[in-house]
């Protein structure tokens, strides 16, 4: 998980870095067209698959929603400060867990309403409304927040049906078809030093989503989830050190108010999901 921040973090910075050279959609698009090189692997997964016609739609469905997200994600990080987008992707998970309980049945406890609530409250804490001005960086983050929850929502609902390595590499296929138009909307021509950029920025990516499985895979998630708040900390470090962008006190306060309750909600499903499949005593042990 700490590989994972920095990951991330390293991935951010370059984007904010390259900045307005190129516009956000024709970024983004260079970005999955460029990691495409890492589906190899999966391509024979993806054929194996035998995807019915419901799955080839909903997987159209999540890259639709992805790549608005993603658009807004690369537009937000030329908008606003490093922090602000770290912190206020904390939020995603929020909605993941608001939709399951829309669209996917599940129950919401009230300590996860709470924690819903808290989160909020945090994120609240980080945009000030009245307080200060909100620019289209914030908004594009808050629409961001909302695309990216609805394509996890997808994913999840697709996990029982097909592996996890045929909905990444859905997602990468369908994202970079989507982004395409776009892209081809603004497109200015690039220089290498950009393309260069670009395919780093995926390399962080597949390596953050690789490390990330593991962590997942090694350690409960009630022990990992508390880690990705290193995350936080590195990005007002990287805007103050690199970007000479002021520490927002309260984008800080904001933030780890939503990493708690997120955190909180990722413990309570463990916890629940760990009684669901553990036997009773008298229980054989497998």
């Amino acid at each position: 998980m700490l590989l994972t921040g920095l990951c991330f973090v390293s991935l951010t910075i370059i984007v904010k870095y390259v900045g307005t050279s190129l516009p956000a959609a024709q970024s983004a698009f260079l970005r999955y067209l460029l990691g495409l090189v890492f589906l190899i692997p999966m391509i024979r997964p993806m054929i194996e698959a035998r995807l019915t016609k419901r799955q080839v739609w909903l997987f159209s469905l999540r890259g639709m929603v992805h790549t608005l997200g993603v658009i807004l994600w690369f537009y937000a990080m030329t908008q606003i400060t490093i922090a602000e987008v770290v912190a206020m992707n904390y939020v995603n998970p929020i909605y993941v867990t608001i939709g399951a309980a829309l669209f996917l049945g599940e129950r919401l406890a009230t300590r996860r309403i709470l924690a819903i609530a808290v989160a909020f409250l945090g994120a609240m804490i980080i945009l000030r409304p009245g307080f200060r001005e909100l620019g289209p960086g914030h908004l594009a983050m808050v629409f961001t927040a909302i695309f990216l929850g609805a394509s996890y929502l997808l994913a999840k609902l697709m996990t029982g049906e097909v592996r996890p390595v045929v909905i990444l590499g859905m997602l990468s296929v369908t994202v970079t078809i989507g982004l395409a138009p776009f892209a081809w909307a603004v497109w200015v021509p690039p220089s290498w030093e950009d393309v260069g950029w670009m395919f780093l920025v995926a390399c962080f990516a597949t390596a953050g989503h690789y490390t990330m499985t593991r962590a997942f895979a090694a350690a409960p998630v009630a022990v990992t989830q508390p880690a990705t708040f290193l995350q936080l900390v590195w990005a007002v470090l990287a805007g103050w050190l690199i970007f000479g962008e002021t520490i927002d006190v309260w984008v800080v306060i904001g933030g780890t108010i939503v990493l708690m309750a997120v955190s909180f909600i990722a413990w309570r499903e463990y916890v629940l999901n760990r009684r669901a499949v553990t036997p009773v005593t008298h229980a054989t042990k497998v």
